[in-house]
């Protein structure tokens, strides 16, 4: 059974860093894709970054980049997304998503997804 499970969430100023992580179970996903999605208060959830290890391939929401970092580390089957330069606006809830082989962004093409973690951004 695939289990993917988010930590690193919590209460932060603007401008503060907090690194997300995701660890993985059931399978190892160096030939898919592994995302974050967020889901902020009354809103949709959204993309935020992406990347396949295997194909060296990584992409951003544009409302994050140059401020968010996703990285793996592959001996660990983990997912990390660093964010700096935090702002109110990114508060939401974070949830970590894999999508079989392909490199997408879209919600409907991932195939597992984590709860969730809170990220709170105070001004």
């Amino acid at each position: 059974q695939v289990q993917l499970v988010e930590s690193g969430g919590g209460l932060v100023q603007a401008g503060d860093s907090l690194r997300l992580s995701c660890a993985a179970s059931g399978r190892t996903f160096i030939h898919d894709a592994m995302g974050w999605f967020r889901q902020a208060p009354g809103k949709e959830r959204e993309f935020v970054a992406a990347n396949h290890w295997s194909k060296s391939s990584t992409v951003y929401a544009d409302s994050v980049k140059g401020r968010f970092t996703i990285s793996r580390d592959n001996a660990k089957n983990t997912v990390y997304l660093q964010m700096n330069n935090l702002k109110p606006e990114d508060t939401a809830v974070y949830y970590c998503a894999a999508a079989k082989l392909r490199l997408v962004i879209r919600e409907y093409e991932y195939d597992y997804w984590g709860q969730g973690t809170q990220v709170t951004v105070s001004s």
